[in-house]
């Protein structure tokens, strides 16, 4: 394995040319998953915040599974949420996909960068050998 970081960009997600949707770090390895948002395939994001954090959180999936790995290795979940949003509505829409999958998780309330993101989801997950 090379000793720089490996882009984990699965065929099952949008493609953008301006950042990877995760990072293997072989050291680890440990993957770093960069923010997903709840968008589909082809990049158009969801309406309401039940629909894109349910897909953020599968497209989270995605990228753990492209790297080997699952949610049962996720050390760290940061949540970002737009302003006004209630955290508990969106910890509700995370237990459909997530489960009871435990882990450090941090939530922040801030602007998206993205025009009618509710909410973005990064990760830090071990790769099982």
């Amino acid at each position: 394995m090379s000793d720089t970081p490996i882009a984990v960009d699965p065929p099952q997600l949008h493609r953008s040319p301006a950042f990877a949707q995760g990072m293997i770090v072989p050291a680890g390895p440990i993957l770093f998953v960069g923010g997903q948002n709840g968008v589909d395939a082809e990049g158009a994001l969801l309406d309401g915040l039940q629909a894109q954090t349910e897909q953020a959180l599968r497209n989270l999936l995605i990228v753990l599974a492209e790297a080997g790995s699952g949610p049962e290795h996720v050390a760290k979940l940061t949540i970002h949420l737009a302003p006004g949003i209630d955290p508990t509505d969106a910890y509700g829409a995370t237990r459909t996909v997530w489960g009871d999958h435990r882990t450090a998780v941090t939530v922040l309330t801030v602007a998206p960068a993205r025009p009618g993101a509710l909410v973005e989801i990064e990760a830090v997950a071990a790769v099982p050998s």
